[in-house]
């Protein structure tokens, strides 16, 4: 196992932070760990990345105690927290090359993960220079320099224009397909982009962990479409294996279907048929943000 987590529990004072928590995960492996603001995210990866000590219970990476192997467990771990801690005077290269002495890394290497995380043509810069997409770039190169079989990554899209997101979900994608990747999010659409399997935290505890796939297989999915001009929303009900149709706003309709059949091309010939334009027509997982709401929202 890349990670092993049994009965982890973390006290603040009198307030339990995690309760309990259990669950493993293999290489290799995108696993997203998803949670309201509070659940207890970053205090799971604070503990397997050896900052914090857990209260009771143990975890291991490949292997090695957390509490007993701290620096086994450091040279296991590349870590990259929510607030990536860069020295902002410093240029890409020269700051990469600081970290690498700590690691005893080469400088062909630093090369390679340079070109992985796409830095190549902003090494010249300072970081201070660096857009926060090329900033998030520079704490990925950090965090894998010296080659380690687990990434743990808290709410690496935090704060990204879209064009940035794209860029840094290919990156994590393209890494975790070598690497064990464990990554805090509470945004959907973040685990559905990237994440092979997604486990659930809501006030310390586990309510969830189940492979995207057969999230996926549930039988409920949700189209997001605007016509050109208003539709009765009786007209929509009448599609096949429709459950409900909302009106959103203006002429946009959020129509679900009790059915993983994809349900757009119904949706489109009924425009057709109609003679409606089609604006936008959109699929979205609604079986995992109604999973979320159901099982976070006491």
């Amino acid at each position: 196992m890349s990670i092993e987590v049994i009965g982890i529990t973390k006290l603040y004072g009198n307030q339990k932070a995690l309760n309990k928590i259990s669950f493993t995960i293999d290489k290799p492996e995108i696993v997203g760990f998803l949670g309201p603001n509070g659940a207890g995210k970053s205090t799971m990866m604070k503990i397997l990345t050896t900052y914090l000590k857990a209260t009771s219970g143990s975890a291991k990476i490949n292997g090695f105690n957390v509490n007993n192997n701290p620096k086994r467990v450091q040279q296991s771990v590349g870590y990259l927290p929510e607030h990536n801690p860069l020295y902002t005077e410093l240029y890409v290269r020269e700051y990469l090359n600081f970290n690498a002495n700590i690691y005893n890394v080469t400088k062909e290497h630093i090369d390679e993960v340079i070109e992985l995380t796409g830095l190549t043509p902003e090494a010249h810069k300072k970081i201070g220079q660096l857009s926060k997409g090329y900033r998030q770039r520079v704490g990925l190169a950090c965090a894998l320099l010296h080659n380690p079989d687990v990434l743990i990554l808290d709410e690496p899209t935090t704060g990204l224009d879209p064009n940035q997101l794209v860029d840094i979900r290919h990156l994590i994608k393209q890494i975790g397909k070598t690497k064990t990747v464990f990554l805090s999010t509470h945004i959907m659409q973040e685990v559905e982009a990237m994440c092979d399997r997604v486990i659930i935290i809501n006030k310390g505890e586990i309510v969830a962990d189940n492979n995207l796939k057969d999230l996926r297989k549930e039988k409920e999915q949700t189209v997001i479409v605007e016509f050109d001009y208003r539709v009765e929303d009786t007209f929509l009900l009448a599609l096949p294996k429709v459950d409900r149709v909302v009106n959103i706003h203006d002429f946009v309709y959020e129509i679900t279907f009790n059915t993983s059949e994809d349900m757009r091309s119904h949706v489109f010939d009924f425009a057709y048929d109609n003679q409606l334009k089609i604006l936008q027509l959109n699929q979205k997982n609604a079986s995992l943000e109604s999973l979320f709401r159901d099982l976070t929202k006491n």
